[in-house]
């Protein structure tokens, strides 16, 4: 197992051309106020910049589950004033009616918990809540190419490909949401982010067991998913693929039985499937994303 993911990772990086690139992780975020582009001494982020950042991600998640699910994605009332376009997503045709609804359910919870931190940010300045430019295409052909998967992923070509596609964010949310746990000041906020934690951990679970219960070829397209994200975001949490040895693995945990944790710069690395630091844009946000953090 091992060594199938060291060969992984070294194939991730040939394939995404980033040679030996550094993966070095900046451990303090540079802050930039929203439309004035200047950079401040890094200082405790607030709680509506930890949940403007969250929002970017919700945008991506609810954009490929809508349009999943429907063929269309977030209402106008949902994209803010300033919106960036969407490339990509399609309807999928399901073909497990269970599947279909489960997605759908999902689907309705994303677009929810983009409602949900728009509300949460409205009021604060500086604040950008508008949807950034979002790609569900090239950004998902390069990730299956990076984890093996070939040259042409597309995770709307049939529902085995969607729950892959998933897969490829879901335990990112996760650990992201985790990872801003302590940096939430205020109760009643806090306690709104450990209820959407609870909720994304719900969805990346369902993820892993329907990919489980299709068999041996998804478990595999699954684990080399799972190694190339361990090779974007640095080797520290070593993120466990849905199988090993021991069977199925649904909760990637740690020894305590606690969720790992991804810091901004971490869950970037991945959003914008690069691994070095000082990255601002591409894979899933080809222009950047909204916020006061902004670069790996």
């Amino acid at each position: 197992m091992l060594s199938r993911r060291y060969t992984l990772r070294a194939m991730s990086a040939a394939l995404v051309g980033l040679g030996a690139a550094s993966c070095a992780v900046n451990p303090l975020p540079e802050l930039i106020p929203q439309g004035l582009g200047i950079a401040l001494t890094p200082q405790p982020l607030t709680d509506p910049a930890v949940f403007n950042f969250a929002l970017n991600l919700e945008y991506l998640e609810a954009e490929y589950y809508l349009r999943g699910v429907t063929g269309l994605g977030l209402a106008d009332a949902d994209i803010g004033p300033v919106p960036k376009a969407v490339t990509g997503g399609r309807r999928v045709a399901f073909q497990t009616p269970a599947i279909e609804e489960f997605m759908a359910e999902i689907a309705a919870d994303e677009r929810a918990h983009v409602q949900f931190l728009r509300r949460a940010i409205a009021s604060t300045p500086l604040v950008q809540s508008s949807r950034p430019a979002i790609d569900l295409e090239a950004s998902f052909r390069a990730a299956g190419e990076a984890a093996g998967l070939g040259p042409n992923f597309d995770p709307f070509a049939d529902e085995d490909s969607f729950l892959l596609g998933a897969f490829i964010f879901e335990d990112v949310g996760v650990t992201a949401y985790n990872g801003a746990v302590k940096l939430i000041a205020q109760p009643v906020l806090l306690e709104a982010a450990a209820g959407i934690l609870a909720v994304e951990a719900y969805h990346a679970g369902l993820i892993r067991a329907q990919l489980y219960s299709k068999g041996e070829d998804l478990i595999a397209k699954a684990d080399k998913i799972s190694a190339a994200r361990d090779m974007l975001d640095g080797p520290v949490p070593t993120e466990e693929a849905p199988s090993a040895s021991g069977g199925v693995i649904i909760a990637p945990c740690d020894q305590n039985g606690q969720a790992f944790k991804r810091t901004p710069q971490q869950v970037m690395n991945i959003a914008f499937l690069e691994p070095r630091a000082n990255m601002d844009r591409g894979g899933f946000f080809p222009e950047g994303i909204n916020g006061v953090v902004r670069h790996t």
